[in-house]
């Protein structure tokens, strides 16, 4: 084979022809990366077409408004929607991957008690840019807590499994718990529920604490527990007297003082919730979401019941509003909206 050596300007031309290439490959590239989708950040994932399949399912609609439980003991937080009658129906059950501190409310900054009791997020608690991922903030401390003097602040339900005085979830869980609260401002609701427990508020349940220091501040938050189990609709909630009270009317003009003298309360009731019989099977199943859960059962409930007869100088304010001076025995009519859903998206 005869090799015939190249000048100087063959190659330089041949390396002009290379370098244009190049460069409209590259070009071509580009536009062709213009075109592509915007990368969706974590705040901005669909829900997953599963959890879209579920929802129709359960004749709910991602728009519809939420309510959230959260259990300690057991480590579950559970999401419920809300369908046309008003009710709300079990969506899924999630594992809280980590929560720190034992049973019983947050009291001090840097306790890392993670939060009980009843509060509300509005869409500017939702945080996108967590350095958890994604979050929403529980608005620790409510009006309740505030009037019990109790401090702390940035109390989440956030991604990582890390938490010190938060609930924390794993990323991949708790990306599907913010987009159903995003879809849910969405479709119109100004703030969601969160009720967080010490455990499943069963009378067997209470019972191994009646001794337990914090007995009777659960033995109220048990009453939240109750009315939302027989009803299916989140109860509304007054604070007054440093106290929750549960299930009652406050008038739109009375701003109630959350540490001064209780007003007359009148206490609406509901028809017990049943669903209809054709889908009576659908409203009752209930879905757990498999994941880790750094938190045992066993030790948890250990550890409390070590707590038992032990005086850290708080004083129970918390009596049951059945004996509330001021409470009313008669009752609002229900019309056909449940009481407390109007709060929660629906017009009377």
């Amino acid at each position: 084979r005869l090799i015939v050596p190249m000048g100087k300007a063959v190659l330089r031309a041949r390396r002009n022809i290379l370098a244009a290439a190049a460069a409209a490959t590259c070009a071509l590239g580009l536009a062709s990366c213009a075109t592509d989708p915007a990368i969706l950040t974590a705040a901005e994932q669909p829900l997953p077409t599963e959890t879209l399949a579920m929802l129709g399912k359960k004749g709910m609609t991602p728009e519809a408004p939420i309510f959230v439980r959260i259990f300690k003991e057991e480590s579950e937080l559970e999401v419920w929607k809300a369908r046309e009658d008003g009710r709300f129906y079990h969506l899924k059950t999630y594992p809280i991957c980590n929560w720190s501190g034992d049973l019983g409310p947050k009291v001090a900054q840097g306790d890392k008690q993670a939060p009980e009791g009843f509060y509300s997020i509005g869409s500017t608690q939702m945080n996108p840019n967590s350095q958890y991922h994604v979050a929403f903030n529980m608005g620790f401390p409510n009006a309740y807590d505030r009037a019990n003097n109790r401090t702390g602040q940035s109390l989440m339900v956030h991604g990582k499994c890390k938490s010190a005085g938060c609930y924390a979830m794993t990323d991949a869980l708790v990306e599907e718990i913010y987009a159903l609260a995003r879809e849910s401002f969405k479709g119109g609701q100004q703030s969601f529920a969160v009720h967080a427990f010490p455990f499943r508020m069963t009378d067997e349940k209470l019972a191994r604490f009646n001794k337990h220091r914090w007995h009777a501040f659960w033995s109220t938050l048990k009453q939240g527990y109750d009315y939302f189990e027989v009803n299916r609709v989140p109860p509304q909630i007054a604070v007054c007297e440093r106290r929750y009270v549960v299930n009652v009317v406050v008038p739109a003009a009375n701003r109630l003082d959350p540490a001064g003298q209780c007003p007359v309360f009148q206490r609406p009731e509901l028809l017990p919730y049943a669903p209809q019989p054709d889908f009576k099977l659908a409203a009752e199943e209930r879905v757990s979401v498999p994941g880790p859960k750094t938190r045992d059962v066993a030790e948890v409930v250990r550890d409390a019941e070590k707590s038992i007869g032990s005086d850290d100088g708080w004083t129970s304010t918390a009596t049951a509003t059945a004996s509330l001076p001021g409470t009313r025995g008669n009752s609002v009519a229900s019309s056909g909206v449940p009481s407390g859903a109007a709060a929660l998206g629906f017009s009377q």
